[in-house]
């Protein structure tokens, strides 16, 4: 009995790491190898701290128009509006005028939550996400389970450090995928729970529609 069930245990650890590894290899390789380029437009845009190509590139986009606002989410408490004025000069008024700061998120987590309440005040339908591509996956994940009702354009940029389209042949870009890779499962858990009780609340609110006299 105590043999058969330690079989059971090491052929379901032995499924349980398979699953995960063929799930990595997809998530590896979905990952976009080149940045983002195309000209839509959204009411705003939104980028996600974590290097500076994503604020050049979110500065840039608004510079030629594509949103009314962005939002920088992460920005560290002490980073001030004026110091990142003179870090971008060409775009002085912008940050006068149409960009805003978010100095309470922690993680990708607090970005959405920032995120969605930004888009709320400023009713806001539509979103330019930009991220780092390896951060894409998660970061669209969270913002559409905090703000389902939202369009969401994801506009990826990819660091000058990896390389993202042979990955599995530099060691450190595939430690950095794997990491992203774990913090993607339970995001992703996230995501499904919240759509099988937003779908079990549709069904509630269904039934007590039909119910009524």
């Amino acid at each position: 009995m105590l043999i058969t069930l330690l079989r059971s245990l090491l052929f379901a650890s032995a499924l349980l790491l398979a699953l995960l590894a063929i799930g990595f290899v997809l998530f590896a390789s979905s990952i976009e190898p080149g940045q983002s380029r195309h000209d839509a437009k959204a009411d705003g845009i939104v980028v996600l701290t974590g290097g500076a190509a994503r604020i050049d590139r979110a500065v840039n986009l608004l510079s030629e128009g594509r949103a009314k606002r962005l939002l920088i989410s992460g920005v560290h408490p002490s980073t001030t509006s004026s110091q990142l004025r003179r870090r971008y000069p060409k775009a002085a008024a912008l940050f006068q005028c149409c960009i805003d700061l978010d100095k309470q998120a922690l993680n990708t987590t607090g970005n959405a939550a920032e995120t969605q309440a930004w888009a709320q005040r400023l009713h806001f339908n539509s979103l330019i996400v930009v991220t780092s591509s390896y951060h894409m996956p998660r970061t669209l994940l969270e913002l559409r389970r905090a703000m389902p009702n939202v369009e969401l354009i994801p506009y990826a940029v990819v660091p000058r450090n990896m390389n993202i389209a042979n990955w599995w042949t530099d060691s450190e870009t595939a430690r950095l995928l794997f990491v992203e890779y774990v913090k993607l499962i339970p995001a992703l858990a996230r995501y499904g729970l919240a759509q099988l009780m937003g779908a079990r609340a549709g069904d509630r609110n269904t039934r007590a529609a039909a119910s009524t006299p």
